[in-house]
């Protein structure tokens, strides 16, 4: 799956889902780490310092981007308690809390887009979440996160 574009600059962007999972995962982290709880006020704040950081332009991919982090973390918000003991239920030998912070909100990104995403098949959000952990967490976190979300997979499709 080709998760990148090429705009009408030669410039390669992100797709706009895969930009939106990004968004959303750092969010989660970074209200996490604050421990804020994470609401619209802050995600559009968030997400106005994430656009002049990365110097986004207002354009359909952002507008795109940012409507599907804010569906991915409101998912998130509202099936938190299920979606973390998924995740809980997986982490075999490993406390949940031991997790690093972009690991732990990259499975609850994934968890709920694999949970309640009917339109976005599992193995997309898998792929798409190894390579956001590639990006963003240590050397062994792509391995570790597919190894998760393909045991939560299997056991989905056993349920």
């Amino acid at each position: 799956m080709n998760d990148e574009i090429q705009d009408h600059d030669n410039e390669i962007r992100p797709h706009s889902k895969r930009f939106g999972r990004e968004i959303a995962m750092q969010f989660l982290f970074a209200c996490e780490m604050k421990g804020e709880v994470a609401g619209a006020a802050a995600f559009d704040e968030f997400f106005e310092t994430d656009a002049s950081v990365f110097q986004l332009k207002e354009d359909r991919l952002a507008r795109r981007a940012k409507e599907y982090a804010t569906t991915l973390y409101q998912q998130v918000e509202i099936h938190r308690d299920e979606i973390d003991a998924t995740i809980q239920a997986h982490c075999k030998n490993w406390d949940f809390e031991r997790l690093s912070g972009v690991d732990r909100n990259l499975l609850r990104v994934a968890v709920a887009e694999m949970k309640y995403f009917d339109d976005v098949p599992m193995v997309v959000s898998i792929d798409e979440a190894v390579g956001i952990a590639r990006d963003y967490s240590g050397p062994d976190s792509g391995n570790f996160i597919n190894g998760m979300l393909n045991a939560i997979k299997d056991a989905q499709a056993k349920a």
